[in-house]
């Protein structure tokens, strides 16, 4: 990560410690909770193995989310933090009836940014509209087996770290005077900043180690011989639909 992004990163934590260990005085309105949600990858993150082997998407799947959320009250809107691990997979052929293939994909995001909340009088639910940007960790594996181009066995996909930016929008319902449900969705926009090719080894000039480093940036070599192959930089994108148990303290 470039010295902007590693900036960036400690805002975060610095202000997601700071909602989730603030004194719960009742006129900041803190809430905190937990979660489950539903992924389902959008922009270049979905497709089919196929797909992931020609180097032109990632071939993953819907999966699902856990998360922990804080929120708290600030000068007329809200500041909200959410930490998230989310687990996508896919499987099929590397090429049409040839080989197959297995992806697991690991994201850990964290996310910070401001919420409007929109109140409806005499009505215990409220809309609310958000933004966020996020620092998300995303690691994995891959298992190839039967292909000719690529050694068979299962190898790690080495971590790397993207600046991303969401767009959610939701509504809270009141089921006590210290308990909502969150019912939320999100679009998640997970590298705009930091995408990066990468060669584990460029000495051995392998096809294996493209698929070992994220590489949503273009191969600096693409189109020189079946070893590089990913012509173009990737998007990786979400959405996701949260259900939140917020808790007031």
């Amino acid at each position: 990560m470039n010295k902007t992004s590693y900036s960036l990163l400690a805002v975060v934590f610095i202000l997601t410690a700071s909602i989730l260990t603030m004194p719960a005085y009742s006129q900041l309105g803190l809430q905190a909770g937990a979660g489950i949600g539903y992924a389902i990858p959008s922009g270049d993150l979905g497709g089919a193995t196929t797909d992931f082997y020609a180097g032109t998407k990632y071939g993953l799947s819907d999966g699902i989310n856990f998360h922990a959320k804080g929120r708290v009250n600030l000068l007329g809107f809200r500041l909200a933090a959410e930490i998230g691990y989310t687990s996508l997979n896919g499987n099929g052929t590397a090429e049409e009836n040839r080989g197959k293939v297995e992806l697991s994909q690991k994201c850990l995001a964290i996310k910070i940014g401001p919420e409007f909340h929109f109140s409806i009088p005499a009505f215990p639910l409220t809309p609310y509209l958000g933004l966020n940007v996020a620092m998300n960790n995303i690691s994995g594996e891959i298992t190839f087996n039967g292909i000719t181009a690529v050694p068979s066995g299962t190898y790690t996909l080495n971590s790397s770290s993207r600046l991303g930016l969401g767009i959610a929008g939701g509504a809270i319902l009141s089921i006590g005077p210290l308990m909502s449900l969150d019912i939320g969705i999100s679009y998640n926009m997970m590298n705009l900043s930091g995408r990066k090719w990468e060669d584990a080894d460029a000495a051995r000039d392998r096809r294996l180690d493209s698929y070992t480093s994220l590489n949503d940036d273009k191969d600096p070599a693409a189109l020189n011989g079946a070893e590089h192959f990913i012509d173009s930089a990737r998007s990786i994108e979400s959405i996701q639909i949260n259900a939140t148990v917020l808790f007031g303290l």
